[in-house]
């Protein structure tokens, strides 16, 4: 059983600034999304960071709200919780594809982002998944997002000029210079 293999878990990073994180859930089934999130708060706490809660109707939401939190707000990072359990039609291919493309996609555009939004077959495997004391798939989400702050903090501070420069900054820089011909 999957649940009982032993896998290799990369130690805790570590932060000379703390990192503030959003959580964001969908309750759908709200004891499993209850235990995600005490095991996601967990591990935020446990590298001395903060978090904040919000909650969403479904799992569809859940990249909606993280790339308007990412527009409007400060965060260094986001969990993305949830539990898609499958049902008798298509539509759990649909929210289990679409939502997890969508986290991918801002991921890729540079948002630290971890994943903890559940696909399983039954109430049985979710709970399995969901329980702190058990697989932690909420702490495991968190420790995922915190390891991506982790690579951008060490990235972003070694910034050089070579290579790509994204046009916001571009244009910044090309400010500065005709405010101060002399930089």
């Amino acid at each position: 059983m999957a649940g009982h293999e032993s896998h290799y878990i990369l130690p805790r990073p570590s932060f000379d600034k703390p990192v503030k994180i959003l959580i964001v859930v969908s309750p759908y089934y709200k004891d499993i999304a209850d235990n995600m999130v005490a095991g996601a708060k967990a591990e935020v706490e446990a590298v001395g960071g903060t978090w904040d809660l919000i909650e969403v109707p479904g799992a569809l939401e859940i990249p909606t709200a993280i790339g308007i939190a990412e527009r409007m707000s400060n965060f260094d990072g986001y969990v993305a919780l949830g539990c898609v359990i499958r049902g008798e039609t298509t539509h759990y291919d649909t929210v289990c594809n679409d939502s997890s493309r969508a986290i991918q996609l801002l991921g890729l555009q540079g948002l630290c982002i971890g994943n903890g939004i559940l696909t399983v077959e039954n109430r049985p495997q979710a709970e399995v998944r969901a329980d702190p004391a058990d697989q932690n798939k909420g702490g495991g989400a968190a420790a995922a997002a915190l390891h991506l702050i982790a690579l951008s903090r060490k990235w972003g501070a070694q910034r050089k000029d070579v290579g790509f420069v994204p046009a916001a900054e571009e244009f910044k820089l090309a400010g500065e210079l005709k405010d101060n011909p002399k930089a």
